[in-house]
Parts: C-alpha cells; sequence; structure tokens
C-alpha cells in the first residue's frame, strides 16, 4: 500500500514539475515576444527622432531585456540624454542617474562592444554634468588603460590636462611619457585612417565613382582626421610650458646613465630635442651617437644623418640617409623619414633638394600634405628672389598658394594649418585688379625661374 502511494505521488510529483516547466517556458516565450514587441516599438520612433514617444517602450525594454541588443544601449542614450536635456531639478537628477545606468548596464551585459569609449563618453557626459575632477579623471584612466584608441579627441586633452595636474611638481618626465603615448595613438589612428583614404582616391583617380557606401566612408574618415590633427598641436600646445631646452637638457643629462640602454626613451629623448630645437649643445650629439649605437634602425640614422649635416659631413649624412630610406618597408614610415630629410634640406637653405625629398615623400605617401606645404613655405620664402617684378613676386605666392590648397585637399589632418597658410599666400598672389592692370588674360601660363622653375596659371 505505502509502495502504491509513493508511486503515486511520484507520478503527482512528475505531473506537477513538467506542467511548472512548461509555464516557466511558456512565461519565457511571453516575456521574448514582449521584448521583442516594446523594442520594435522604441526602435520605430527612435529611427523617426521621435524620441518622447520612444522612451517608455525603450526604458521597458532596458528594464526588463538587458541583454536582447546593444542597440538598447546605443539608441537608449540619445533618448535618455534628450530626456536629461529637458529636465530640470529632481528630475534633472534622476535623468543624469539613467544615463550612468545605461552605461554601467552596457558594459556589463556587452563587454567586448567598445568598452573604453564608453568609459571616454560617460567621462565627458559626467564633466559636462558638473561631476568631480577625481570621478571623471577615474574613468578617463579606465579607457586610456582599456584602449586608448578608443578614446575621443576631448577625452584624450581631458585625460593629459589630468595627468599634467597630476604630475607637474613631482614628475614631469611622467607628462613626457604619456604625451608621447597619447601621440603615438594619434599618429596610429591617423595613419589608419590616411590609408583608408588614400585607398578611396586611388578609386577616384582610376576614373571611377564612388557608392554612396565609400562617399560616406570618404566623408567619415576625412572629419575624423581633421579631428586627430588637432591632437598634435593640442597636446604639444599643453606641454609647450615644460618642453623648454632649460628645463629638457638638465632633466634628459640626470636621466641618461640609468637610459643608455633603453632605446625607447632614446628615441623619444633625441625626438624631442629635435623638435624643440635643442640640438646645439654637445650633449644633443651624446644622446643621437649613444642612440644609434643602441638601435641601428631607419629612426636613428634618420638623426644621425642629420647630426653628420650639422658638423658638415655631408657625404656621410647622405649615405645614412639613404640607409633610412631603405630600411623602412612601411610606405608610411618611408614618407616619414623623407620628409624628415626634406625638413633638414631646408633648414640648410637647400630647396631645391629638399623639395626633391618632399616629392619623394608624397610618392611614397600620397596624402602627406605637410609635404606640400614645406614646398609652399619654400616657395613663398623665395618670393623676391625668384619672382620679376611685382607681379612676378606676386606669381611665386600663386604657386606657393597652389601647394597649400593641394595640402589641404589631400590631407584633412593638416586643414586648420593648411588654411592658415591658404590665407597668408592669398593676399600677397594677384588680385583681379593685378591681372587686369597687367593686361594678362586669365588662366594664362605664367613660367616662374629660379631654382623653382614652375609653371602656374594667372589667376
Amino acid at each position: 500500500m505505502k509502495t502504491l502511494t509513493k508511486q503515486k505521488f511520484s507520478v503527482v510529483a512528475i505531473v506537477f514539475f513538467l506542467f511548472a516547466g512548461s509555464f516557466l517556458t511558456r512565461a519565457q516565450e511571453d516575456k521574448k515576444q514582449e521584448c521583442n514587441i516594446k523594442y520594435n516599438l522604441f526602435r520605430a520612433d527612435y529611427k523617426s527622432k521621435n524620441y518622447d514617444n520612444a522612451y517608455d517602450s525603450w526604458l521597458w525594454t532596458f528594464e526588463n531585456c538587458p541583454d536582447l541588443s546593444v542597440n538598447i544601449y546605443k539608441n537608449g542614450l540619445v533618448i535618455a540624454k534628450n530626456k536629461y536635456n529637458k529636465a530640470s531639478g529632481s528630475d534633472k537628477i534622476a535623468a543624469k542617474a539613467l544615463i550612468e545606468k545605461i552605461y554601467k548596464q552596457r558594459l556589463e551585459y556587452f563587454p567586448k562592444d567598445k568598452p573604453a569609449k564608453m568609459y571616454s563618453e560617460w567621462a565627458m557626459f559626467l564633466d559636462k554634468a558638473g561631476e568631480d575632477e577625481a570621478t571623471v579623471f577615474g574613468l578617463l584612466q579606465k579607457a586610456y588603460d582599456t584602449k586608448p584608441e578608443e578614446m575621443g579627441i576631448k577625452a584624450i586633452f581631458k585625460f593629459f590636462d589630468g595627468i599634467i595636474e597630476r604630475n607637474k611638481d613631482t614628475n614631469i618626465q611622467a607628462i613626457f611619457d604619456m604625451n608621447d603615448n597619447l601621440q603615438d595613438v594619434a599618429n596610429k589612428k591617423m595613419d589608419y585612417l590616411s590609408q583608408k583614404l588614400d585607398k578611396l582616391r586611388e578609386v577616384e583617380e582610376s576614373g571611377k565613382e564612388l557608392t554612396p557606401k565609400q562617399t560616406r566612408h570618404k566623408k567619415a574618415y576625412s572629419i575624423n582626421l581633421s579631428s586627430l590633427g588637432k591632437v598634435e598641436d593640442g597636446l604639444g600646445a599643453m606641454l609647450e610650458k615644460y618642453a623648454t631646452c632649460d628645463r629638457l637638457i638638465p632633466m634628459y643629462e640626470k636621466e641618461f646613465d640609468a637610459n643608455s640602454t633603453n632605446v625607447v626613451w632614446l628615441k623619444r629623448s633625441v625626438s624631442r630635442l629635435y623638435n624643440k630645437e635643442c640640438t646645439d649643445g654637445a650633449f644633443y650629439d651624446k644622446m643621437v651617437e649613444t642612440y644609434v649605437n643602441a638601435d641601428p634602425s631607419a629612426e636613428a640614422y634618420k638623426f644621425y644623418a642629420g647630426l653628420l649635416m650639422k658638423k658638415e659631413e655631408e657625404a656621410k649624412a647622405i649615405e645614412y640617409f639613404k640607409k633610412a630610406v631603405d630600411l623602412e618597408t612601411d610606405s608610411y614610415k618611408k614618407a616619414n623619414t623623407l620628409y624628415f630629410i626634406a625638413q633638414l634640406m631646408k633648414k640648410k637653405g637647400r630647396f631645391g633638394q629638399a623639395r626633391t625629398y618632399a616629392y619623394q615623400a608624397l610618392k611614397a605617401r600620397p596624402s602627406l600634405g605637410k609635404a606640400y606645404l614645406l614646398i609652399a613655405s619654400m616657395y613663398a620664402k623665395s618670393a623676391k628672389s625668384c619672382g620679376n617684378g611685382v607681379f612676378g613676386t606676386r606669381m611665386v605666392y600663386q604657386a606657393a598658394l597652389n601647394k597649400a590648397r593641394k595640402a589641404k585637399a589631400i590631407d584633412p589632418s593638416i586643414s586648420s594649418i593648411a588654411q592658415k597658410h591658404i590665407n597668408s599666400y592669398a593676399s600677397k598672389a594677384p588680385s583681379t585688379e593685378d591681372v587686369f592692370n597687367e593686361g594678362i588674360p586669365s588662366g594664362s601660363p605664367w613660367k616662374i625661374g629660379c631654382w623653382i622653375g614652375e609653371t602656374v596659371r594667372v589667376p
């Protein structure tokens, strides 16, 4: 009898668990269906930019279906920030807390989807919202430690400002190191985007028309390059107060013995001394010679060749320049080396040779706009000596203007500095009145003599 009762109980238990399992499955299916309905509802309003209508359906999805799609967080930030911007008082505080929750929850459920970008954006939102500096810097530090390439431009500047504040009285080298690290990040991003843009230009130059998708990409690459181009100048400006020869040389002298075999330290130190024009003393010579012995590379050879030029050992310098160029297999790095040589030749007053190297750099990297700006600046310096009369002088500035415009057209990363050159040369190039008074038809060829030896069109 007891055995029969146990059997009946077992059957009832099995039926109960089957029923409960079926009920749970049905409930899960119902919730999944409701998640999809609410998701599609808010997505439709979001795409129509009706963020107020999208809010309730989005919030329900956010709270009940956190792992359904990353769009819950991408779109949700726009929807929640729309609410935040319109709110005031306690509603503003609640809206701010919701936005923070979006960032936290996205990092929890989609941890591999650009986490550094999320930390970076979160930090900048809090900074704008008036959050304390320590909290903002903490998030920026997380972004940098995770993947600095994903940090936004404003976030990079904010982070570096925090590094300066924390080290300016105790550790100047830490400021220089971080500046170099962030510059490297920006340069890598710029190289990547420039390569993408160069490929699209190749398509255009072949006579083919870009697809709508390629056109969108070209615009995006150009905008991002323009923003990244401001990083180098911006970080350099923030460092200006600390990167003086009077400060750099004693600091490097103090640290030299401990770093005489540290290739990264030598490379960065020599580069900084060169860029700040702290190259006259014997210590710079010692640094370069130590660097080239520790690392006989293309990068070291170009500085060593520059040192040989300084010592008037030109034949040997050219030999090492050639070694530096030949060692580089990456076309973009080769272009930078050639541009470096062009700069040195310009400083020596060898304008013709400088232009030759600048064009070689452009051949290796067609989007290296600063090479055209270098040529433009040499043309402008030669305007009086190469121009024939007042109008001829103005036509040399016209040639410089053409190069500056070319620089801006091919390289969005230098658009702002190129525009300054354009404005300067345009003010000195022939005006409509000049052309009329000269009696020369617009569009006529004009031969510029001297080392320039170039024919330009009368504007």
